[in-house]
C-alpha cells in the first residue's frame, strides 16, 4: 500500500556541530526543508549535501522561523525536528507505517533530553512530549517565544510511546548563554502581551521554581546534573520575571 509523503522541517543557525547527524537520521523522508537565519560556519554547506531546499530567513522568533519552514513543505504531512535532535530508528518505522492509513491529525513523542552527556529522566525533563508529527492543513507553530509548540485546533492528537533523542547542552557555559537569552526573550513577550507579574510575587514563585524542580518533579534522582537544572530553571525565572518589572518600570 502506498503511503503519503511526508516533509522533515528543520531551523538552522550555526549549528555545523549537530546538523549532519540531525540530517542522516531523516534523510529517508521525501522531503528536507532547511531554513536557516544567516549561519556564519559550514551549516549551510552541509544542508546542501542533503537537500537543495535550503532557504535563508531573517530571524523573528522560534515559532515564526519554524512555520516559516511548514509554509515552504510540499507535502501535507510534516514531521518538525530540530537542529539537536535525532529520529530514531524506531521513529522512523513508526512515521512509514503510519502514513500509510494516518488516522489522527498530530503526533506527539517523549524525548529522551540529555544533559552534559546524560540522560535526564526527572525534574520535568521526562516524558517532555512534543507534538512533532502532524498536518499541516491543521496545525501550526504557536506558542510564546522561545517556548514554540504546535497547535491543532481541531483535529485528534495520538501520543506516541518512541522518544525522540535530544542533545541539548555540552558545556555549563552554553547552558548558562541559553538562560540568559531564553530569559531574556520570554520576558519581552510576556511584556507584548500584557503579562504582569508583582515585584510582591516573585520573592515567593522564584524558590518555589527550585522546589517544584528538585524535590516534587524528584530532580534530586538525576544526581549534581539534577542540582544544575534545578538551579538553572529557578534563575532563569529570576531573571525573566526582573526583566519583565524592568520593562513595565520603563514603560511607566
Amino acid at each position: 500500500m502506498d503511503r503519503e509523503k511526508i516533509s522533515v522541517t528543520i531551523i538552522t543557525h550555526n549549528e555545523e556541530e549537530n546538523i549532519r547527524d540531525c540530517l542522516e537520521s531523516v534523510k529517508w523522508a521525501d522531503e528536507i526543508v532547511v531554513v536557516d537565519s544567516g549561519s556564519a560556519d559550514r551549516t549551510v554547506e552541509i544542508c546542501k549535501g542533503y537537500t537543495a531546499k535550503v532557504f535563508f530567513n531573517a530571524w523573528v522568533g522560534m515559532k515564526e522561523q519554524k512555520q516559516c519552514a511548514v509554509e515552504k513543505a510540499s507535502n501535507i504531512w510534516i514531521f518538525s525536528i530540530d537542529a539537536d535532535e535525532r529520529a530514531t530508528e524506531g521513529i522512523k518505522q513508526f512515521i512509514l507505517r503510519e502514513l500509510k492509513n494516518p488516522i489522527h491529525d498530530g503526533y506527539r513523542f517523549p524525548r529522551e533530553n540529555y544533559f552534559l552527556g546524560k540522560w535526564l529522566k526527572h525534574g520535568g525533563w521526562y516524558p517532555d512530549h512534543v507534538l512533532r508529527l502532524f498536518r499541516k492543513d491543521r496545525g501550526s507553530f504557536g506558542g510564546i517565544n522561545p517556548h514554540d509548540k504546535v497547535v491543532i485546533e481541531s483535529g485528534r492528537i495520538h501520543t506516541v510511546k518512541i522518544p525522540i533523542i535530544h542533545y541539548t547542552y555540552k558545556s555549563i557555559s552554553q547552558y548558562l548563554m541559553k538562560q540568559n537569552m531564553y530569559s531574556s526573550i520570554s520576558a519581552k513577550e510576556s511584556f507584548n502581551i500584557g503579562r504582569k507579574v508583582s515585584p510582591f510575587i516573585i520573592p515567593l514563585k522564584v524558590p518555589w521554581k527550585f522546589i517544584e524542580t528538585y524535590f516534587i518533579k524528584k530532580g534530586f534522582l538525576d544526581g549534581f546534573r539534577g542540582f544544575i537544572v534545578a538551579m538553572g530553571a529557578t534563575y532563569s525565572m529570576f531573571w525573566k520575571y526582573i526583566q519583565l518589572w524592568e520593562l513595565y518600570r520603563k514603560d511607566k
